[in-house]
């Protein structure tokens, strides 16, 4: 990826699904310091300490996943929905918005760039829609106490390879 920098081919180096440990090795071993860190970031996997670890080091962070997820190949009946919370629907009815844009304000509000991901107009539209409204300290932490270590990417058929990233907290 640095020769594809010296080239002009990209502009910068991005990471995905990589832990803290992962990133160091790569600035330690490299010399064009990673700009991005794409990760999975949404209230029930909030990743502070990742991101801050980042952040320490000059790192964006974008978040995929940041609704949750909903229509995965993979989802499981007993899979918590992250859009049907309810501190979800009572902080957007009292603002007059979605559940889902409530979540995109929260990563919006915490400086995580997000990639919603959404086929239908009204609904891509409507994801825009977060920049007129702010969601007060009270509310964060309300969404913030939705944690609770659910991934909807686990990399499951990964999980025996020595570099899959979730063998540590972050």
């Amino acid at each position: 990826m640095e020769e594809c920098v010296d080239e002009g081919l990209v502009r910068s180096i991005g990471l995905s699904n990589f832990n803290s440990e992962q990133i160091q090795r790569v600035i330690d071993s490299g010399r064009i310091k990673p700009a991005m860190l794409q990760i999975e970031c949404n209230p029930y996997v909030n990743q502070d300490r990742l991101i801050s670890y980042a952040r320490e080091r000059g790192i964006a962070i974008t978040s995929f996943s940041p609704l949750g997820s909903k229509d995965r190949m993979w989802v499981k009946p007993q899979d918590p929905k992250l859009l049907e919370e309810p501190v979800l629907k009572l902080i957007g009815d009292r603002l007059g918005k979605t559940p889902a844009q409530v979540l995109l304000r929260y990563n919006y509000q915490r400086d995580v760039i997000v990639i919603p991901k959404s086929v239908t107009p009204a609904r891509i539209k409507e994801n825009f829609q977060i920049t007129d409204f702010e969601l007060s300290e009270d509310d964060m932490k309300a969404i913030h106490g939705l944690a609770n270590g659910f991934r909807v990417c686990l990399l499951e058929w990964a999980n025996d390879h020595p570099h899959w990233p979730f063998n540590i907290p972050f």
